[in-house]
């Protein structure tokens, strides 16, 4: 999740299970950060550690990890239909042309975090994707060479090996590049919730039954490379 895992979610696993894991209604077992929400569930079941490749999905992650910091990824969850409507859909080829107009709407926007610093930021980060795609061909190509290697991960991901994992060493490697390219609102922690959302990871617990789902998908994936040699 976001933060790493909620905000470490924020509460102990459930006092049902050791593992971290909660059985929902349907029957099927997931991770315990789903709780009782449906939003999460959806999330969980359907986004969360799948890989992604399209660099408009990863460029929104980016940007709503920036947003999310200091609230719950639940409150940014349920915003994300305004912040795409807001944002024109994350098209950051749009976003780096925004002015002082479009600061001036977008803080007059109930439905998503109007929060000066980090409006400018999304820009100020859209104009850096641009740069990014210039270079590199995409922004997958940049961000998939800091999936870490299997010998960095632990050797089974239960409860007690991901509570540590707010942040990691290819996150903070992740984090330390897109600052040095000139990113803004975006930390080792930040870099390693991106990592879990976006499939560089599977941090879906064992017993989880999205797990197996995610390692086949991860397994299938064709990891990007750059499209024509870095300049």
């Amino acid at each position: 999740m976001s933060d790493s895992t909620e905000q470490r979610a924020g509460a102990e696993a459930p006092s049902e299970t050791a593992a971290g894991l909660r059985r929902g209604a349907d029957g099927r077992t997931r991770c315990w950060w789903c709780g009782e929400h449906e939003e999460y569930t959806v999330y969980h079941d359907t986004e969360w550690g799948f890989p992604v490749d399209d660099d408009v999905r990863l460029f929104e992650k980016l940007v709503l990890e920036g947003f999310q910091s200091g609230l719950s990824w639940l409150t940014i969850l349920r915003k994300r239909e305004n912040f795409r409507a807001a944002f024109d859909d994350f098209d950051f080829e749009r976003i780096a042309r925004y002015g002082d107009a479009d600061i001036a709407r977008l803080l007059g926007d109930a439905g998503i975090v109007r929060h000066r610093g980090k409006i400018e930021a999304t820009i100020n980060n859209a104009q850096r994707a641009c740069e990014m795609v210039d270079e590199w061909g995409s922004l997958a190509a940049f961000v998939w060479p800091y999936e870490p290697a299997a010998s960095q991960r632990p050797e089974r991901m239960d409860y007690d090996a991901l509570m540590p994992l707010s942040q990691t060493d290819a996150s903070r490697a992740l984090a330390k590049d897109l600052k040095k390219r000139g990113w803004r609102f975006f930390g080792p922690t930040t870099a390693y919730a991106f990592m879990q959302a976006m499939g560089l990871v599977n941090d879906h617990l064992e017993g989880c039954g999205v797990r197996p789902e995610v390692e086949a998908a991860r397994a299938a994936f064709t990891r990007p490379g750059p499209q024509d040699p870095p300049r």
